[in-house]
């Protein structure tokens, strides 16, 4: 994506809590085929695995798609033509691409920029918003073997720990539910299920990171603009008026 200095955020531990804060990414593939699209999409919510012993590795995502999925199989038909026999974990030769959208986005109207519009008028509307892009390659577990099957338990039993307990709040402390686990389904309605989903493990090679916050405006702008989305009066319009406030704190500390 395009990467304007302004917004650019290149700390690794922030892109890595906001890819933790919103795991929905949308996975990308673009396979040659000749029975299914080139370029393929699908909403799929992710764990990340980050290192401890270093905060400039970009770390590894495990996710898990549906074998009906029409990108999940041509993903197989291509790890089956380029690697005939394999079993277990299969790299896609192809790189791979999960885009994490932000929570809040917003239209921008001209009529925030408080300084510049009454002065000259040269201004125009905009969107902002915030987006992480994970880049990678991808092994796929898609056979039904002891290592599939082992990767997605862990995958699966990661996913709705952090759910339950970093999303819902469902902790069991201090008079908060307790979390539903994967032990509490039938473990044969969990190995039906796994039998119908194929794993996703991304080893991570860079991410970009962009918040488009009304950065690139002057002061008196940034502050219409915050006051403009405040005024909304909605709980988006409040959230994004802090994000714009948050931003421009970061900037300033940066100069």
């Amino acid at each position: 994506m395009y990467l304007r200095g302004v917004h650019a955020e290149s700390n690794i531990p922030t892109l890595h809590s906001f890819i933790e804060n919103n795991p929905l990414g949308i996975f990308t593939t673009a396979i040659p085929s000749s029975t299914y699209p080139f370029i393929q999409s699908s909403h799929i919510p992710w764990v990340l695995d980050v290192s401890e012993s270093s905060n400039d590795s970009p770390g590894v995502l495990r996710g898990h798609i549906a074998k009906q999925n029409p990108q999940a199989k041509a993903i197989i038909e291509s790890v089956k033509s380029t690697n005939p026999g394999a079993s277990g974990g299969v790299q896609l030769e192809d790189e791979v691409l999960v885009l994490f959208n932000g929570p809040a986005h917003h239209y921008v109207t001209p009529k925030f920029y408080t300084e510049t519009k009454p002065a000259t008028g040269k201004v125009v509307p905009t969107w902002d918003y915030s987006a992480v892009q994970a880049y990678g390659k991808a092994t796929i577990y898609f056979d039904g073997g002891e290592e599939a099957t082992q990767f997605l338990s862990s995958q699966i039993d990661a996913l709705s720990r952090h759910a339950e307990s970093s999303i819902m709040g469902y902790t069991g402390q201090d008079g908060q539910q307790g979390p539903w686990t994967v032990d509490d389904a039938p473990d044969r309605y969990i190995a039906l299920l796994q039998k119908a989903i194929v794993g996703i493990r991304i080893d991570l090679t860079r991410l970009e990171g962009k918040f488009k916050m009304s950065q690139e405006m002057g002061a008196g702008d940034r502050a219409g603009v915050a006051q403009g989305f405040q005024n909304l009066g909605t709980e988006t319009g409040k959230e994004m008026a802090q994000c714009v406030l948050e931003r421009e704190k970061i900037a300033m500390k940066g100069k």
